[in-house]
């Protein structure tokens, strides 16, 4: 369902790789847990033209590891009808507002 290379937005990017300098937490993993915050608390993000890709693409797998089959789920159920590129930018929306306090 979701494309197999992907990137998170470069401001979700940026602090990652912030917070694993303070943590030692691996990007991918900080970004699997920021999704799933997003999604707990019940937040709905909408696919805007205006958002930066970061750098980093990484494959499906890296960045979902085991939680890949509830990810694409969650993401298939929340957004019925949508591109698999637009799961991967819905995904990194949540990874974004997994973020926000």
């Amino acid at each position: 369902m979701l494309p197999n290379r992907f990137s998170i937005t470069q401001k979700a990017e940026e602090r990652l790789k912030r917070e694993k300098a303070v943590t030692g937490l691996s990007t991918n993993i900080a970004s699997r847990l920021l999704f799933w915050r997003s999604i707990e608390r019940g937040e709905k993000v909408e696919v805007t033209h205006n958002i930066e890709p970061g750098k980093m693409h990484l494959e499906k797998t890296v960045w979902l590891g085991e939680s890949q089959t509830a990810t694409e789920t969650i993401l298939l159920n929340k957004y019925p009808g949508r591109t698999p590129d637009e799961h991967a930018i819905l995904f990194a929306l949540h990874v974004e507002s997994g973020l926000s306090n």
